[in-house]
């Protein structure tokens, strides 16, 4: 399975806070975006 780059239009505020909350907790910010669309698709087909 490849990767693909997206663009998203996000309020800017929610963003940085997020993005701060990923950096202290050492996590990458695209990878825990997929992982809740990821939980979401599989809470969906239950």
């Amino acid at each position: 399975m490849g990767r693909k780059t997206v663009a998203l239009s996000l309020d800017q505020d929610i963003y940085e806070q997020y993005q701060r909350y990923c950096e202290e907790n050492h996590m990458i910010l695209s990878r825990k975006v997929e992982a809740l669309m990821k939980k979401e698709l599989e809470e969906h087909k239950k």
